[in-house]
């Protein structure tokens, strides 16, 4: 589900580290003698709208919030390189470059990074002062189920909200899951006489949907005090794949089952997909050519092998491969490749142990069936299969299938000849699609690469 920003989260994100970008630049003008001319106006300008985007669709603030600083600071970097990158490139196209002092853009390619890092942790650091301090927004809960649990979890998993939870109300004193709720406080009936002796300043209301009417007479004693109120729609019970509040007017509504490339994401998915595979294909075209003569001279049949596989929306795509087999399946009863196959080829081992049998795959990223990062296909057998037995695979198909994918890098490649190595595979891909950025993308096709390399479960 798509998480909305912490307000310091989104400090950060709109205002501060942008602003850090164009001022070190700006400061580095000033030390250096530099005259601040028309030009550096301008360069300033596009810097905040560049930064502010490409820090925007990084994992980076993600990783902040849960206290990964390795991850972080990996982020960070990644990020401020990309930035440069386009930077450097609007300025070759443009020209722009030749009005700037080369000693004061390279001081800021160098030192802008390192002050972003010290400034988060410095912001961390008296964050974590004032927790210590107990300086926190108080709260309770009414209601004990999922929902409320995993709210918990999440203000534990994020101190950076200074929420510090007192306990919860609840009409049952026995709650019928476990979990650390905090205190029991009493039943709905005590959360008046509670507020009028303690200061509290955040309630989370954690009922299901179908208890409207008690609802409603919760919040309505609330009327006569300054407390918050925020209600936890119980959404949880539901299969969630890039869930968010929308709106069709002025009606709010929530999506529960949406593809993550929406609006300018999907724009940037499709741009950077091209540009991979065209990049690919360009690259590794003489390997594909000798690929192709040593499938057609080491055994008869066609170079490509076409197979039927699902593709976005379900909708049935033509995914090509060289050919590996003697045989080319592509019915209704296909049997995976097994290890010592029997149907392989010597050369079409080879292409399968190194992947190399997937280079194909790259034309089809081209014709806009297939994205280079995304779940990998099944044929549509196996689809059938499959779909019947575990919950929640179909969803998988609200993205294009990828040539490599999240699952894959992380182990879940080759046969699978256990209905819980299937699953698995299916819970990345999930993740994936709920956890998706160009930076996740870039990062899977660096570990592709590690992976063939290591040749593991591919035969």
């Amino acid at each position: 589900m798509k998480t909305y920003d912490l307000p310091i989260i989104a400090f950060f994100k709109h205002v501060l580290d942008p602003t850090i970008t164009w001022s070190v630049l700006l400061l580095l003008i000033w030390f250096s003698g530099e005259s601040f001319t028309s030009h550096y106006l301008v360069l300033i300008i596009i810097i905040f709208f560049i930064s502010s985007y490409v820090y925007e669709h990084t994992s980076l603030y993600r990783n902040w919030r849960q206290g990964n600083l390795l991850a972080y600071i990996r982020d960070t970097l990644i990020g401020w390189f990309i930035i440069v990158a386009i930077l450097l490139f609007l300025g070759h196209v443009t020209h722009f470059s030749e009005y700037f002092s080369r000693q004061v853009i390279l001081s800021w390619v160098i030192i802008t990074p390192l002050t972003l890092i010290i400034s988060h942790l410095a912001v961390k650091g008296i964050i974590g002062i004032r927790r210590n301090q107990g300086k926190q927004r108080s709260s309770v809960i009414i209601g004990v189920n999922a929902t409320s649990l995993k709210l918990l979890s999440h203000i534990t998993a994020h101190p950076l909200l200074l929420i510090e939870n007192k306990g919860h109300f609840d009409d049952r004193q026995q709650p019928r899951i476990s979990g650390d709720f905090g205190p029991f406080l009493g039943e709905t009936k005590d959360i008046i006489p509670y507020l009028h002796k303690n200061k509290i300043d955040m309630i989370f209301i954690s009922l299901p949907m179908t208890s409207q009417p008690r609802i409603q007479q919760i919040v309505e004693q609330f009327s006569d005090t300054t407390t918050s109120i925020y209600f936890l729609p119980d959404i949880y019970v539901f299969d969630l794949l890039q869930a968010q509040v929308d709106y069709i007017a002025d009606m709010p509504i929530v999506s529960l089952g949406e593809s993550p490339y929406t609006g300018i994401d999907g724009v940037v998915k499709i741009a950077s997909d091209y540009l991979f595979a065209a990049l690919i294909l360009i690259l590794l075209s003489p390997l594909m050519l000798c690929v192709a003569l040593a499938v057609k001279l080491s055994s008869p049949g066609p170079v490509i092998f076409r197979q039927r596989r699902y593709g976005y929306n379900g909708d049935e795509i033509i995914v090509y491969k060289f050919r590996t087999m003697t045989v080319t399946e592509n019915g209704d009863n296909i049997v995976q490749a097994q290890r010592n196959d029997s149907r392989v080829t010597k050369v079409g081992a080879f292409l399968r142990r190194t992947s190399l049998d997937e280079l194909p795959q790259f034309i089809n990223v081209l014709q806009g069936r297939m994205s280079v990062v995304g779940p990998r296909p099944h044929a549509v057998a196996h689809n059938e299969m499959y779909r019947k037995l575990i919950r929640g695979y179909m969803m998988r198909h609200k993205t294009k299938p990828g040539v490599t994918g999240w699952a894959q890098v992380n182990g879940w490649r080759g046969e699978t000849d256990a209905l819980e190595k299937m699953a698995k595979r299916v819970e990345h891909d999930l993740y994936y699609l709920n956890n998706w950025s160009l930076w996740l993308d870039i990062w899977i096709i660096i570990r592709t690469v590690w992976v063939v390399l290591n040749r593991k479960n591919a035969y």
